[in-house]
């Protein structure tokens, strides 16, 4: 019997769900290395703001020790969702996205992703996480313990190894040969920084929270971020290469600003503005997902949570779940006299439940951005 108390567990990923996981085990007295290819913290941009739900990420959060600290930085006005009309930016019928209707302002504040991963950070025990760490890949051992195979050729061995690593990620090959496929839609990123100041008519436009206008397959969204900054994404259907087949290089600003100029013809100019009149460069975010469902036959000494277990398109639930598989996992170690019962306790709770939220995302975006139609219309 491999006990619980005396595990010893290593998490591949410094993501939400993977810190919330150590976080609840180090509350518990249990031991945990969190292994992040990145080099530090601030190693890149953590990217836009999250709504937190009350019943998943707030309640890890609880269950992290950190809801008050997350309270003191969340923006419980970023919650309001606008809906505009494509051709007049007039308001619609106020509208909460797809599976809200009902939730109050108050019940989903927004935090900045960045600011989420550094309350979680902060909450650890220093050196917990372990920068520049990259994991290649993980070999079960066949005895219920796993070999992580770092990138430069070293080795460690753990009790027990948790892919909390993403979308690609390096340990999900350990349980399952899924990988994930693009849904058929892309986003373009663009950012607006000092908004208020420097683009008050967009800024009236997105208002505290999030924008969102649509005509047909394509949808523009813009978000608030903190200090200011706001992130906007143009939604459409397309190959994922449309980009070279269009002959358009992303990284010219004026081409690439010329070539959605034509794919906004006939929108409001307000709106225009706000993808076209961006102080940043644009970025491609071609939409990957998982298959649905996708469930692994139990293998001794790894597991998954977060995107490593479950990819789903981003409709607001990612992350929520990412943090309460953490907390689910930790907590199930916690209760859980041998680990792999514990492992096989949460498995059985989180892939039943994953398969039918990333169902649910799946229509979601089909409903969002619905596919093309062989006329064009």
């Amino acid at each position: 019997m491999n006990l619980t108390r005396d595990a010893r567990v290593a998490i591949v990923g410094a993501g939400p769900g993977g810190l919330a996981c150590a976080r609840v085990l180090q509350l518990h007295g249990r031991s945990v290395t969190v292994f992040e290819r990145e080099t530090s913290p601030d190693a890149r941009s953590q990217g836009g703001s999250l709504d937190l739900h009350p019943d998943t990420g707030q309640a890890a959060l609880r269950a992290a020790g950190v809801l008050d600290r997350f309270h003191e930085l969340a923006r419980p006005e970023g919650q309001e969702w606008r809906a505009l009309d494509h051709a007049t930016a007039a308001a619609l019928e106020q509208q909460w996205p797809p599976g809200d209707e009902g939730a109050g302002v108050e019940d989903r504040p927004e935090i900045d992703r960045g600011h989420l991963r550094g309350l979680l950070l902060d909450s650890l025990a220093p050196g917990t996480v372990r920068w520049g760490r990259a994991v290649g890949s993980v070999l079960p051992l066949g005895d219920g313990t796993g070999r992580l195979v770092f990138a430069d050729g070293a080795t460690e061995d753990f009790d027990l190894v948790v892919g909390a690593d993403g979308a690609w990620s390096r340990v999900r090959p350990a349980v399952s040969d899924a990988l994930p496929r693009y849904t058929g839609v892309t986003f373009v990123e663009a950012g607006f920084d000092d908004s208020d100041v420097r683009h008050p008519g967009l800024a009236r436009l997105v208002g505290p929270g999030t924008m969102v206008a649509k005509n047909g397959s394509t949808g523009l969204f813009a978000q608030r971020n903190s200090n200011g900054h706001i992130r906007v994404y143009l939604a459409f259907r397309a190959p994922q290469d449309w980009h070279t087949v269009a002959g358009l290089d992303l990284g010219d600003k004026a081409a690439t600003r010329a070539y959605l100029s034509e794919m906004l013809d006939g929108w409001d100019e307000g709106l225009r503005y706000a993808m076209l009149g961006a102080d940043s460069d644009f970025a491609h975010r071609p939409l990957f997902a998982l298959p649905v469902p996708h469930v692994w036959d139990h293998v001794p000494g790894v597991t998954l949570l977060g995107d490593a277990a479950h990819l789903m398109p981003p409709l607001g639930v990612g992350v929520n779940h990412a943090l309460l598989d953490g907390t689910d996992l930790a907590q199930a170690l916690i209760a859980q006299e041998d680990t792999d019962d514990a492992v096989r306790a949460y498995e059985g709770l989180m892939l039943p439940r994953s398969a039918e939220l990333a169902k649910r995302c799946a229509e979601g975006l089909h409903h969002l951005i619905p596919p093309v139609a062989a006329d064009g219309q």
